[in-house]
């Protein structure tokens, strides 16, 4: 019995969240206004739905100004309800940058700088968007650009990841010291540019902030390594020449740009390298000795060792276990690109273990045709 009060409870709660969702304001008035005085308390509550979320919640996501008005106005529903992920309804407004619901909740007085999980604010949610209105009114209205979630970003860094250079041209002028900051793993700004392609932004920050040429995130990765592995030349070059970034810089395992490129299968990249910044071929990591064709086998990517082979890279290269490119295609499960090496000539041979490349081949099918082919 008390499972079929709370389906019947339901089932109207549900359709008051159908009707704000599709902004059918009148059909939700006379909803209400049937409503049985025992229900009462849930709309004044908010009416609590999946996630925690309230009416407000929903009607500010979907930017029916009118709907969260009549909430606010006629029910006195709370304009700072948090959902489980304690989102409010600001938060709400500026990540789906309806405005007219965001100008409306901050005139109501909604915390302007207000926290969901992550320690996110309004501000932040509206930067992960090319909305500039929306931005500057949170600004105008008090919101703090060098304030920074959990993970250490702050919302000119997440204005960094779309690269729309007008919004951090204004971010930059609301609060001129705003690049000066890492994430927790110390990436910057422009490192998070650099690894999305955006060029515009990219030359904005270069040429309004002072990001040291190389800084280095955790990892050791440099901007240019970002750029390199995501198959960014254009940004890749201007870091070049603009910001006299070191193309054989290397992280902390040792690694270059060259290899970052193999491993994400950037053939057009790793020929730039080879071809026209002269970048050896087969330079080897510090830490395991791999060349780029390890990784590039490692990963599968066999159309970049091919890339690697017509660039003069040696075939029978061998890692600090002695093991070739063989043994990571092996180890990997990568028919194609165990087949590519065969028919190139590459034989197997033991590592420093006595461990063949054939040993590491758990898939029975690939077995059976390495089997076929050693025959």
């Amino acid at each position: 019995m008390a499972h079929r009060r709370r389906v019947e409870e339901e089932q109207p709660l549900e359709r008051l969240f159908r009707l704000v969702q599709d902004g059918q304001l009148r059909p939700l008035q006379e909803q209400l206004g049937r409503a049985e005085p025992s229900s009462s308390w849930r709309v004044k509550t908010g009416c609590p739905g999946r996630g925690g979320d309230t009416l407000l919640h929903s009607a500010a996501r979907h930017g029916h100004r009118d709907i969260l008005a009549y909430l606010v106005e006629a029910w006195e529903l709370d304009i700072e309800a948090s959902n489980r992920d304690y989102k409010r309804p600001l938060h709400e407004a500026a990540s789906q940058g309806h405005r007219d619901c965001l100008l409306y909740l901050l005139k109501r007085g909604a915390a302007v700088d207000c926290l969901k999980k992550g320690d996110w604010t309004p501000l932040m949610m509206a930067c992960t968007r090319k909305n500039l209105e929306v931005i500057q009114d949170l600004v105008e209205h008090g919101a703090n650009p060098v304030l920074k979630n959990k993970d250490g970003w702050n919302s000119f860094h997440i204005a960094s990841r779309k690269g729309d250079p007008v919004i951090l041209q204004y971010l930059l002028t609301v609060s001129p010291t705003v690049w000066q900051t890492e994430s927790k793993i110390r990436r910057t700004p422009l490192h998070t540019a650099a690894m999305h392609g955006c060029l515009e932004a990219v030359e904005l920050l270069l040429e309004r902030c002072h990001y040291e040429p190389d800084s280095r995130d955790q990892c050791g990765i440099t901007p240019f390594m970002d750029a390199v592995q995501c198959g960014h030349i254009n940004v890749a070059q201007l870091l070049l020449e603009k910001h006299k970034a070191c193309f054989t810089a290397k992280d902390i395992l040792g690694a270059q740009a060259l290899h970052k490129a193999a491993v994400t299968g950037q053939d057009k990249a790793v020929r730039f390298l080879v071809t026209d910044l002269g970048v050896g071929v087969d330079e080897r990591v510090t830490l395991t000795h791999y060349t780029a064709l390890h990784y590039a086998a490692k990963e599968g990517h066999t159309n970049t060792v091919k890339t690697l082979l017509s660039l003069g890279a040696d075939l029978e290269s061998k890692d600090g276990r002695n093991r070739s490119a063989l043994h990571l295609a092996c180890a990997g499960q990568h028919l194609a690109c165990i087949e590519f090496l065969l028919q190139c000539g590459l034989k197997d041979c033991p590592d420093i273990t006595g461990t063949l490349a054939q040993d590491l081949i758990k898939n029975q099918d690939i077995l059976y045709y390495f089997d076929q082919k050693m025959a």
